[in-house]
């Protein structure tokens, strides 16, 4: 599967949108993610397919020295193709460059979410009771720090 890993844009929210209504039970909307495009804080990646369709996307806020992965989603048909490895790996290395750690919840029940973040040196670092809802769920905390590493 060819695709290329470029900065999000107007272009893509809509395609975003839609994806975060099929993966997550809480979505992002187009306004919140149109106001991300315009955060100074904020780094959204999309893998883009040949044709320039969408097959995946990621999301980072930093502050200071820290940060926070919002989202990695891929469409279905798209998955186990190295997407999500690689929108994570181009944080990873953002972050072994300019931060302290990064950090994110998943659902404790993604067991292949899990299994990815761990591959790219994230550990448990704790729980969030009952964070996630439709279905409740615990969120386990995940964290990747950079400063061992210097």
């Amino acid at each position: 599967m060819e695709y290329t890993i470029v900065p999000m844009d107007r272009s893509h929210v809509g395609q975003i949108a839609e994806l975060e209504r099929e993966c997550f039970s809480a979505p992002w909307s187009e306004a919140m993610l149109t106001e991300a495009l315009f955060d100074a804080q904020a780094s959204f990646i999309v893998a883009e397919s040949e044709d320039g369709g969408l097959l995946g996307y990621a999301g980072l806020h930093v502050v200071l020295d820290e940060g926070y992965i919002d989202n990695i989603a891929v469409d279905p048909n798209a998955r186990r193709h190295g997407v999500a490895d690689e929108l994570l790996d181009v944080f990873c290395r953002f972050g072994a460059a300019n931060l302290a750690f990064l950090t994110l919840e998943v659902r404790a029940s993604n067991e292949p979410a899990i299994a990815l973040y761990r591959k790219h040196g994230f550990e448990e670092a704790g729980r969030r009771k009952d964070y996630y809802t439709k279905p409740k769920e615990d969120a386990v905390i995940m964290t990747r720090d950079f400063k061992k590493l210097r």
